[in-house]
């Protein structure tokens, strides 16, 4: 209608021609008469061209390729370059840019068509439930790009959350982002909702039946909350922490890669602090004149108690190398000699690993996540090297020593028999403590001529509570009386000698 309401204030109200109408216009005049001479005219409507196009011949193929990746990660789903690369191996003619109008029509097409899927808004009560989720994430962590798996737990009724990164989706990590949670809510809630992940669930059965992992129902029963597993591929079940994943992502996560964090224990600490952060900016979606921190605030006088953490270590046995050495993920672990070729207990947790013999710590070592490391404690080499002492000299484990031991080793190797010197000052470690060690060796350098008699003697007086004070040598006592020389004592012995 804009062009026939031009045409008729041109003509009817400006008081044009018909010909200056046709002109300005580019209509014919024979349209400009019939248009102002008919009454209730409407424009006329003409059909649409139909335009073929080569990319029509491969219009399915590339339907059937974008409607797959619909349901891949978007990380994992192809670019119109991959797609055009795809149908030009298998014969396609045209160009490049003709299949990036054809996607960007079906993409738009998609967009404006009715979702035929529904879902019904869910409500819960204060203190009934919490959700978890896992997510994959990227941050800079020690001066790499690294892949983390991050924790999200959230309460479904005041929107509280808790994010925990991880190296990855373990049983032990899994523990100890309930445990960090829960600390953070300052109580449990009475349900858990979870989807099927492997941590939790050995096997899908039909309906809601499960088989649930043993260690995650001793977690359960030790927090005394009760697990709800949704139906496979029914991510809508848990929406409340399925949305904290993408909002997070889009808040708190591309802060954090926008950073260098030295290492993960630095990232988590300052992820706890932004969610406390976000919990007193961020309104509730269901009040909205609330604050999540004062809902939180609410619903914390629901939470149960929670008990002391849950010991959430993962067990496996492990034999002990003649090098007194384990493996476990590609690297190696040492314990003390005195286990060499036997099977011992190792407890995994997310930053440690403890090693058990007959229910008895014997070795802790910080965990590693690199590869084909080997990671020694020197004191568990001291018993073997009382009967093997020249492997002082080259042993790979000594190189981890104090600077202080290393000094004195350095020393004393100097001289012959120093190794079995040096034995006998490392033998002392286990008895007196490193600590106390480490003192005497700084004393006997201090006098400039260390040795084990030395160290073990200062030892003996920070044991009997004595002062480590050195006599100088000015300060040496003198004889009141000083001998005199008498030349003829030599002449009476000879004459009693003659005697005899």
């Amino acid at each position: 209608m804009g062009m026939l309401a031009k045409i008729r204030r041109m003509h009817l109200r400006d008081g044009l021609s018909i010909r200056e109408v046709s002109r300005r216009t580019g209509l014919s005049k024979n349209t400009v008469k019939r248009w102002l001479r008919q009454e209730g005219v409407t424009e006329p409507k003409y059909p649409k061209r139909d335009e073929t196009s080569v990319v029509d011949a491969w219009a399915e193929h590339l339907a059937m390729a974008l409607q797959a990746d619909e349901r891949r990660p978007v990380r994992d789903r192809r670019t119109v370059k991959a797609l055009f690369e795809q149908i030009r191996a298998l014969g396609y003619p045209g160009s490049y840019p003709r299949v990036v109008v054809w996607v960007r029509r079906w993409r738009e097409a998609q967009a404006s068509s009715p979702r035929r899927a529904a879902f019904v808004p869910m409500s819960f009560e204060m203190g009934d439930a919490f959700q978890f989720d896992w997510s994959c994430e990227y941050a800079f962590v020690g001066g790499l790009r690294r892949r983390l798996e991050v924790a999200h737990t959230k309460l479904a009724a005041s929107r509280a959350f808790w994010l925990t990164a991880y190296p990855a989706q373990s049983h032990e990590m899994l523990f100890d982002a309930h445990a960090r949670a829960f600390a953070a809510f300052g109580g449990i809630p009475r349900r858990g909702i979870y989807d099927n992940m492997k941590t939790a669930v050995d096997k899908v059965g039909v309906g809601k039946q499960r088989s649930v992992n043993v260690r995650f129902l001793a977690m359960c029963s030790h927090y005394l909350f009760e697990p709800e597993f949704c139906n496979p591929a029914s991510g809508w079940e848990k929406g409340v922490v399925e949305k904290n994943v993408q909002d997070r992502r889009r808040q708190i996560w591309r802060e954090a890669t926008e950073r260098r964090w030295s290492d993960l224990a630095s990232l988590n600490a300052w992820l706890a602090t932004r969610c406390r952060q976000a919990w007193e900016e961020m309104a509730h979606p269901e009040w909205p004149e609330l604050k999540v921190a004062e809902v939180w605030q609410d619903e914390r006088l629901r939470l149960m108690v929670a008990p002391k953490p849950f010991d959430g270590y993962v067990e496996q046995p492990v034999r002990v190398s003649a090098t007194a050495l384990v493996h476990f993920q590609r690297n190696r672990y040492s314990v003390p000699t005195r286990h060499v070729n036997q099977v011992l207990s190792l407890r995994v947790y997310p930053g440690e690993l403890v090693l058990v013999a007959d229910g008895v710590e014997v070795a802790r070592h910080a965990r590693s996540f690199e590869r084909d490391q080997t990671f020694f404690d020197w004191q568990h080499y001291i018993d073997l090297v009382q009967t093997k002492p020249g492997a002082l000299r080259n042993g790979a484990p000594f190189k981890t020593m104090p600077e202080v031991l290393q000094t004195l080793q350095r020393h004393l190797l100097r001289h012959t028999g120093g190794d079995r010197v040096m034995t006998q000052v490392l033998a002392a470690v286990p008895v007196h403590g490193l600590e106390a060690v480490l003192v005497a060796a700084e004393v006997a350098l201090e006098a400039g001529r260390p040795s084990a008699d030395h160290v073990l003697n200062v030892l003996a007086r920070l044991k009997q509570g004595l002062p480590m004070v050195d006599i100088p040598a000015e300060a040496a006592p003198a004889l009141r009386l000083e001998p005199r020389a008498d030349v003829q004592r030599y002449d009476q012995l000879r004459e009693v000698r003659h005697e005899h």
